[in-house]
């Protein structure tokens, strides 16, 4: 309620939200989705999300809304292999992490771990892949616009707490490496399928293992009963039903770490000698307007998105109506959860009938600014161009 209250007092504001603007917006929500929810995500809201398929589920552009909570039942699913039984979140405080690389290696229940310390992080969860439809190159995966990505508040213990009961980590680590619970399918090497990802052992200071979201218990679409989270970092570095958390000298030997998830070139092949799919850069986009096929009603229109800075905050926004070739601020609306958040923007404009090009460019507290161009890459990764995200509108 808190950040859905900050939001519409500063949109009152500015004069409040274009009726047309907000109509397009409803309606783009209320559209059917092509496919089914599978049975573990049943409990979503279908008209505000794409299922693209039973592990790729993406939120409408215009059911984000302008609170800067994603609700839950709108919230993206990526799985990179099916998730194992809901019968795993039945009695989540069972659930057992092992804990290795460490002074005193040592299992832990979700129980046990819920008397070690409790931290709420409010960060933005975005797939690697956000905004792969829009290469040119047309790489593989899900076509994602904007929508595998959703800022949320988990809930859960600091891995440095955990660290901490077992001694420190040995001597010489270097990552953080945390594997997966999925169920492996037979015949196959575990190393090709399994989830098991390595991130810089500096990943820890703020990271968290969650049993919570939004306030509600972790639900197996989204990593329960226990997911590590690591703020600032791609998705697929917090890593669903977390059951090894390891402090090793060298980064795993899974096929999602040494070739999957990396910088390669168009028509390259993923080695282990490329960067990995880590940090996230500034980016920003607009959602309302955004429906080419709803015209805005001439006049005072508001416009806003979201920002986000990716390794640190948002510092400023800018908003361009003609393709980038002017570029005006906007402000930040509704509260500012953290440097991982994400933060709700708008602009109020004066629109006359016509086409117009709506373009928004975040900068972080680092310096770094969303790039014109997107990074090109054999898969599609961490696309933050503002041309690509761009909208064209037209007003009636």
């Amino acid at each position: 309620m808190l950040a859905s209250t900050g939001g519409v007092v500063a949109l009152a504001g500015l004069g409040g939200m274009n009726r047309a603007t907000a109509a397009g917006a409803q309606a783009t929500a209320a559209a059917p989705a092509a496919k089914p929810l599978p049975e573990y995500a049943k409990w979503k809201n279908a008209d505000a999300l794409i299922v693209h398929s039973a592990n790729t589920i993406e939120t409408k552009r215009g059911a984000f809304g302008s609170s800067v909570i994603t609700p839950s039942e709108h919230l993206f699913v990526r799985n990179n292999i099916a998730p194992p039984s809901l019968d795993i979140v039945k009695d989540p405080d069972a659930w057992t992490l092992e804990v290795a690389g460490v002074a005193r290696p040592r299992s832990f229940t979700v129980a046990e771990l819920k008397t070690m310390g409790l931290a709420a992080l409010p960060m933005v969860l975005q797939c690697s892949g956000n905004g792969r439809a829009w290469f040119p190159s047309k790489p593989s995966g899900t076509q994602w616009t904007v929508g595998a990505a959703g800022c949320v508040i988990f809930t859960g213990v600091p891995v440095k707490a955990v660290l901490e009961a077992v001694g420190g980590m040995s001597e010489g680590m270097v990552y953080m490496t945390s594997t997966g619970g999925e169920d492996m399918p037979a015949g196959l090497d575990p190393k090709d399928v399994m989830v098991e990802r390595s991130v810089p052992v500096s990943a820890l200071e703020d990271a968290i293992l969650a049993w919570e979201l939004n306030g509600q218990p972790l639900s197996l679409a989204h990593g329960g009963p226990l997911r590590i989270v690591v703020p600032g970092y791609t998705g697929v570095n917090s890593v669903k039903y977390i059951k090894r958390l390891a402090f090793t000298k060298e980064q795993s030997p899974a096929k999602i770490q040494q070739t999957g998830y990396r910088l390669a070139p168009v028509g390259a092949k993923g080695e282990s000698t490329q960067a990995s799919i880590w940090e996230m850069p500034p980016k920003s986009w607009i959602n309302t307007p955004s429906d080419p096929a709803q015209p805005v009603k001439a006049g005072r229109v508001v416009i806003s998105g979201v920002a986000m800075g990716g390794m640190t905050a948002a510092k400023t926004i800018e908003v361009s109506i003609n393709g980038g070739k002017d570029w005006q601020p906007a402000q930040f609306v509704g509260p500012d959860l953290g440097r991982y958040a994400w933060r709700e923007f708008a602009l109020a404009v004066q629109l006359e009938p016509g086409t117009y090009q709506l373009a928004s460019r975040s900068t972080n507290a680092a310096g770094e600014s969303q790039p014109e161009e997107r990074m090109e890459n054999n898969r599609g990764y961490l696309n933050n161009s503002w041309r690509d995200h761009m909208v064209t509108i037209k007003v009636a």
